[in-house]
């Protein structure tokens, strides 16, 4: 395929914009053949007529040729324009051919200013879009994540950013955060999308519960580890408005669909409140507290469980606690209450 017949494949095959398309790929002929013919003077325009790329010499018009790849004479100049005169230059079409490899450069070139041209378009079009959600459709798995086709765009969610465990069949829908809108596609990849994050969990409560979304209810602070559970504080702005009633909706009407999203994972609403004590015991939960004891400089507190409830509040490989510290700002230490019989055991022996 010649260098011009590439235009009206790529028209069709990328939806470019024909003009575009004919300034780059006389950009990219001007390149092959300057980078063979560095002594000439060469420029590359688009014939309308022809509906191809027209490549031209520029020459001195003088009295006498000297070197016919730069020069032409008074009376041929004449013929091309009666009003030429000595020493004026003059554009010839170039008669000169270029090799495979120049031409393959030229091809080189054109791709990569197209690629250019599409990732702008790309930020153009998403740039605004960045800490939304999206929805498209699963087009490709990949080891190192998912390749999803939004509108007419493909977007990429590795597997560092996907929920862990969480199965994706091509020609579902999926639902994700786009967290980044790349201006240099990495790895042909431009639109990175994001299901893992606490933010992602966020947008979702916005979608889902209109209170939010006009921050009648207002998501304090969110911790999550992706897969297993999620703990979310939320405050109200309203006195007539039960925060976590609201997100929860009857009947669990607003938290089924956020928790459809995201498989087997747990979401725990907590009130939030300025009693640290209060909302530590919230946090633990589904573990239930006995006392609360806060260190002198409130970074620390310990608590006090029934043996059964040690368990749930550690919760699995302890990251219920973690879960629950981190969203109070708090390092947070078991202390086991004792059994009757125990403590009554070690009281008569002290006594």
């Amino acid at each position: 395929m010649s260098l011009y017949e590439v235009i009206d494949a790529l028209v069709e095959e990328r939806g470019l914009d024909k003009r575009i398309l004919s300034e780059i790929v006389c950009e990219g002929m001007l390149t092959a053949y300057q980078k063979k013919y560095p002594e000439l003077i060469l420029r590359a325009t688009y014939d309308q007529k022809s509906d191809a790329p027209l490549l031209e010499v520029q020459k001195e018009v003088v009295t006498s040729v000297e070197d016919e790849d730069c020069q032409i004479s008074l009376r041929r100049a004449k013929g091309i324009s009666s009003k030429a005169e000595l020493g004026d230059a003059v554009w010839l079409p170039f008669e000169g051919g270029i090799g495979r490899i120049d031409i393959l450069r030229a091809k080189q070139f054109i791709a990569n200013r197209i690629r250019e041209i599409e990732a702008a378009a790309i930020c153009a079009e998403f740039k605004d879009k960045e800490g939304t959600i999206l929805q498209g459709i699963i087009h490709k798995c990949e080891r190192s994540g998912i390749v999803v086709k939004i509108q007419d765009y493909l977007a990429f969610l590795p597997k560092s950013l996907s929920i862990p465990g969480e199965k994706a069949l091509v020609g579902f829908s999926i639902r994700a955060l786009l967290k980044e809108v790349l201006d240099v596609p990495r790895n042909e990849n431009q639109l990175i999308l994001d299901r893992a994050s606490e933010e992602f969990l966020s947008r979702l409560f916005e979608l889902e519960v209109p209170e939010v979304f006009e921050r009648l209810v207002e998501i304090k602070k969110i911790v999550r580890i992706a897969g297993y559970k999620s703990k979310v504080a939320v405050v109200s702005h309203d006195a007539n408005i039960d925060p976590v009633g609201t997100c929860v909706g009857v009947g669990g009407a607003r938290i089924k669909p956020i928790l459809k999203e995201f498989g087997t994972e747990k979401i725990d609403i907590i009130a939030w409140t300025d009693s640290i004590e209060t909302f530590i015991r919230d946090a633990l939960k589904p573990a239930e507290i006995n006392r609360v004891e806060m260190s002198d400089d409130n970074k620390s507190a310990r608590v006090w469980l029934d043996d059964d409830q040690r368990s749930l509040a550690i919760g699995k490989m302890g990251q219920n606690i973690a879960l629950a510290s981190r969203l109070t700002g708090v390092n947070i230490s078991l202390v086991q209450v004792e059994a009757k019989e125990d403590l009554d055991q070690r009281l008569s022996e002290e006594f």
